[in-house]
């Protein structure tokens, strides 16, 4: 796909030494961020203690006690968020996530699909460490706002917050969850984990009267009753695969791929060996899935607490099962970005299960509380005045300062992130990381004699008084117009200064070292317009001794090869070597 691969290893050290540093410029932000709120509250119980009169503020409604089932659904998908953020600083992840988890997700979806997804691929490929410091500073942020926000306003933000990014990662990062690809099937993950982040955000975003009562519940259970039931249908569709054993069979080879990943090595073995057991038994694991998933799912359609008591704990131990043996856990490998779908498919159902058998006892608390009014337009105007702000921020509760600032989190990394998508030229560190390590030097430049593309006599002594950025091109080769144009970049780029610059190409191909192919090569690539730039060439002889003479300086031009090393070398006014600078644009 597209935009998708930019040619970076994901180990690229280059690559993993600038999100690291990223990511510690950023972390020194949210500290501040925490540090000037604990700061805040310091100030506020000193002036308490000191006798300063308190802020004087209406009084609030208290709310309700916010329901089991809520609240653990908002702290334990809060907990996995910020669990999420941690896989996102993996040092791979910058570097290998289009091309490596993205890219293989959508490959087998229908072109539209790809396409969409190639949008945020290319955004994260031209800015890969922005987008993973992102990743991570947005997820670890929603995370703690979902623990710290446990009621009112700020923990229904959390919820659609938390929908809002879910969703992004679905289409540009998951490609809907492989749902418009062939082989779907819930084992391996069907409709995508983060989908189910989404369907927590949305019911922590629902009004607190709403979990009064096992009515959220019975709803959770009914919708997760009748996709699994339709996935079970889909399972023992006859002609995908599933029934089959032997190497042939769809679900054999899905797991015998999650064992070859990097991995402990027991780990390995376990989903290996149960491979092997489903090439020899593949008709009976798959009867198995297609009975297990229609039986939970009737039995959650039903939503009758005596059957929920069996088939919860059941489907707890079904998906903990599918969890180690197929989905393999989720996060070996380096680049797992979630714990894939069967944690969030556990905790959805423990909070159905908690909401549906809970004592309604607080339903009238909930129906009876003024918190509708809180949100008329009339009490959002008043809350916005300035005068009320202050008063909110001044009397405001350790989760609420806590959510605050897990709102602060989000930004640090949503902030950047934004500016990056809006930038369609991609970040000089991929040309670092694929150049490799700029090494500085300082040493004499051998000298040279030779003649430019006009037949002028042209030495290094002559080019005195001014820098020179000499590289070796191929006349023909295919990746020297990429590097000639990056010279004509660097000059326009140089603006006045690029008068105190000359731009020097020595001929590097003895087959191709004749002054009409230089100038030909500048016809081709528009050189001619470069008034500071000089293409060098000579006998064979005279060559042979320059290439000689900067092979010692770049041992990277090896005997016996066209000497173009894709390096270019900084020289100073007085003809020292100052930098030198290694480059690969085309990868030839």
């Amino acid at each position: 796909m597209p935009g998708m691969n930019p040619g970076l290893d994901p180990a690229n050290p280059a690559l993993v030494a600038a999100f690291r540093s990223v990511l510690l410029r950023q972390l020194g932000i949210v500290t501040a961020i925490f540090i000037l709120l604990l700061a805040y509250g310091a100030a506020r119980t000193w002036r308490a203690a000191a006798g300063s009169p308190p802020t004087a503020r209406p009084p609030r409604p208290a709310l309700p006690a916010e329901p089991k089932a809520r609240r653990f659904l908002r702290i334990a998908f809060g907990i996995l968020w910020i669990f999420d953020g941690a896989l996102q600083a993996q040092p791979r992840m910058a570097g290998g996530l289009p091309s490596q988890v993205i890219e293989p997700v959508a490959a087998s979806s229908p072109r539209w699909v790809q396409h969409l997804v190639n949008v945020g691929g290319t955004v994260w490929s031209y800015h890969p460490v922005q987008a993973a410091a992102a990743a991570v500073w947005i997820q670890a942020g929603l995370g703690l706002w979902l623990i710290a926000a446990s009621a009112g306003w700020w923990s229904r933000l959390a919820g659609l917050a938390s929908v809002s990014w879910g969703l992004t990662v679905w289409v540009f990062g998951e490609a809907f969850g492989g749902i418009f690809a062939p082989g779907l099937t819930w084992l391996s993950g069907a409709p995508g984990a983060v989908l189910l982040y989404v369907a927590a955000g949305m019911l922590i975003a629902l009004p607190l009267r709403a979990w009064a009562g096992p009515r959220v519940g019975r709803l959770l259970f009914a919708g997760i009753g009748l996709f699994w039931t339709g996935m079970a249908v889909l399972q023992g569709w006859p002609g995908r695969g599933y029934w089959q054993g032997g190497d042939s069979g769809t679900l054999a080879g899905m797991v015998h791929s999650m064992a070859q990943i990097s991995q402990p090595h027991a780990q390995a073995a376990i989903v290996s060996a149960f491979a092997s057991f489903i090439a020899d038994h593949g008709f009976a694991v798959n009867l198995c899935a297609v009975i297990v998933l229609a039986a939970l799912g009737v039995a959650f359609v039903s939503g009758r607490p005596p059957l929920l008591r069996v088939a919860v704990p059941a489907a707890v131990v079904f998906c903990a099962a599918d969890w180690a043996l197929v989905q393999d856990l989720g996060v070996s490998g380096g680049l797992g970005t979630d714990p894939n779908s069967m944690v969030p498919w556990v905790l959805l159902l423990w909070s159905g299960y908690l909401a549906v058998i809970q004592a309604p006892e607080s339903a009238e608390r909930a129906v009876a509380s003024p918190l509708r009014t809180r949100f008329s337009p009339a009490a959002v105007r008043a809350a916005l005045r300035p005068a009320a702000l202050r008063q909110a921020v001044g009397s405001a509760s350790a989760r609420s300062m806590t959510a605050l600032a897990a709102v602060g989190v989000v930004l640090v990394g949503a902030a950047p992130m934004a500016a990056a998508t809006g930038d369609r030229n991609a970040d000089p560190i991929i040309a670092r990381a694929i150049a490799g390590a700029s090494i500085p030097l300082d040493r004499p430049a051998p000298g040279f004699r030779l003649i430019s593309q006009s037949g002028r006599p042209v030495s290094l002594a002559s080019l005195r008084g001014k820098a020179v950025l000499l590289t070796f091109l191929d006349p023909v080769c295919t990746d020297c117009p990429v590097i000639a144009q990056e010279m004509k970049a660097a000059g326009t780029l140089l603006g006045a200064f690029g008068q105190q610059v000359e731009f020097v190409a020595i001929a590097a191909d003895s087959t191709h070292s004749d002054p009409a192919f230089i100038r030909a090569f500048d016809r081709k690539e528009n050189m001619t317009t470069m008034p500071n730039w000089l293409f060098l060439t000579g006998t064979i002889a005279q060559l042979q001794q320059v290439w000689n003479h900067y092979e010692m300086v770049a041992p990277r031009m090896m005997a016996g090869m066209t000497p173009r090393s894709d390096i270019t070398f900084v020289i100073d006014h007085a003809g020292q070597i100052r930098q030198e600078i290694r480059d690969s644009p085309g990868g030839t």
